[in-house]
């Protein structure tokens, strides 16, 4: 072998401790420098797959809290719009309980305006009944030509008023026992208290019953007396006789 080694021309001694010495460098970096070297590549393969299993979990996780944040800023928009949308239909109601309140109110004040009016009315005519009963005597007076009594002049204006002579109601037929219902009693001026209790007794003599009676104000009628029981019309009043004369006269 040394023989033919040499006829190439090659150290035979001198090969084998070149074989030698690179199966020596060999092994030791292998065992120094390639081990290290390849377990330091699958240790870094090992931290890129850990890095890009968390990078995958963390985007996940991201997505699930996004989702998770739409989600509630979904239901917060929701109850948010609940809550504007309440908040208007308590607004609106509101509104309408205080302009229903506000009608009811100026109701309220235009009533009791009308019947402060109608009380003051009847004060005045009431006041003025005296003044009345003396311009009725003196027109009395002139038209009969003879003076009259001051006790005869206020039987006289009180008849012409109230519609009672000598303690009767004119008006009143003499049953009424069809009568149903409330009556309204309507006069040109107040009636006196003692005047109200005539009638009041009157209906229920010839009613035969107590009755529901309310007393009511009308200047139009002149004078006498109108009562009215549902449908039913019992008409006393001056100017009731008045345009049953005229009708009569036509």
């Amino acid at each position: 072998m040394s023989e033919a080694f040499e006829a190439l021309g090659i150290n035979g001694p001198f090969l084998l401790s070149q074989v030698v010495n690179f199966l020596i460098l060999f092994v030791v970096l292998r065992v120094a420098l390639w081990k290290p070297l390849l377990q330091r590549i699958d240790e870094r393969r090992e931290r890129l797959r850990q890095e890009r299993e968390d990078a995958e979990a963390a985007a996940e996780l991201r997505a699930e809290v996004e989702a998770k944040r739409e989600e509630m800023l979904d239901e917060a928009r929701e109850e948010a719009r609940k809550v504007v949308t309440k908040a208007q239909e308590q607004a609106e109601t509101l509104m309408e309980q205080r302009i229903e309140e506000a009608d009811e109110e100026a109701e309220e004040i235009k009533t009791r305006a009308r019947e402060e009016a109608e009380e003051e009315r009847n004060r005045i005519l009431g006041e003025m009944r005296g003044e009345i009963a003396s311009l009725a005597t003196a027109a009395a007076q002139r038209i009969i030509g003879e003076s009259l009594d001051e006790q005869r002049q206020r039987a006289l204006v009180d008849s012409f008023f109230s519609g009672i002579r000598e303690g009767q109601v004119e008006v009143l037929p003499a049953k009424m026992a069809d009568l149903k219902g409330p009556v309204i009693v309507t006069s040109a001026i107040p009636l006196t208290e003692a005047e109200e209790d005539i009638v009041r007794e009157e209906l229920r003599d010839r009613i035969g019953r107590d009755v529901d009676l309310s007393f009511k104000v009308n200047p139009d009628v002149l004078g006498g007396l109108v009562l009215r029981a549902g449908d039913r019309v019992i008409d006393g009043s001056v100017v009731g006789q008045l345009e049953r004369l005229q009708e009569s006269l036509s």
